[in-house]
């Protein structure tokens, strides 16, 4: 009987994300090719879930709390299919470094957070009245904390930083190019906020986390 190294198989934590992600795209999926409910579905999931901007001002809420509810929803749902597909694979790549470092308890805190820092960065730097949906916010700060912990190992082992800086260009340069090629319609305020929030919690996390080891 073989048997799969551990390495490969995917923590719980990841697989609760990756089926909170899906199910809802391929219930929208459906509903947008006929195949059951209504085409408007889509529509009716963005108005309650997205993350509405005009909500922290003087729009109306759909339902009582949504202003506050928005914070977490917008991250469970996509703009289609490809959107889908390039944040769950995202996810599942910087997901196992996060697991590998802070445990499955730790990366559901510092991914909770990211996804809250993702909608504050949204909500205090945007002008526009168009919501705004996708993982990428949380997913930002899971690469912040990457980067945080590469940058602290390299430091601690006095190698050169070059690879880190190199990354954050990348990460930079890469929201330039799909800023101009969506037309502006890139949510790179919530890449910002999330990445700023996992970055700081990343830190905060990893020092706790060898703080108790030490007194172990």
């Amino acid at each position: 009987m073989m048997t799969t190294p551990r390495s490969r198989l995917l923590p719980p934590a990841l697989w609760a994300i990756l089926i909170l992600c899906v199910l809802p795209e391929l219930v929208l999926q459906g509903a947008d090719f006929g195949l059951w409910g209504s085409p408007h579905w889509r529509s009716l999931v963005y108005g309650w879930a997205g993350f509405w901007p005009g909500l922290l001002h003087d729009w109306r809420p759909n339902y009582p709390g949504q202003a506050w509810a928005m914070f977490v929803t917008y991250g469970f749902v996509h703009g289609g299919v490809v959107h889908l597909g390039v944040n769950m694979i995202s996810l599942v790549s910087l997901g196992r470094a996060v697991v590998d470092r802070l445990g499955q308890s730790g990366f559901a805190v510092l991914y909770a957070i990211s996804l809250l820092g993702g909608g504050l960065g949204f909500g205090l730097l945007t002008n526009t009245t168009i919501p705004m949906v996708g993982a990428s916010g949380a997913l930002f700060g899971l690469a912040g904390a990457v980067i945080v912990w590469a940058l602290i190992d390299r430091s601690e082992a006095h190698q050169t930083l070059w690879p880190v800086i190199r990354a954050v260009i990348w990460l930079v340069a890469m929201n330039v190019i799909l800023w101009v090629a969506t037309g502006g319609q890139l949510a790179w305020q919530t890449h910002l906020g999330g990445f700023v929030a996992g970055a700081v919690a990343g830190f905060w996390l990893d020092r706790r986390a060898g703080d108790a080891a030490v007194q172990r």
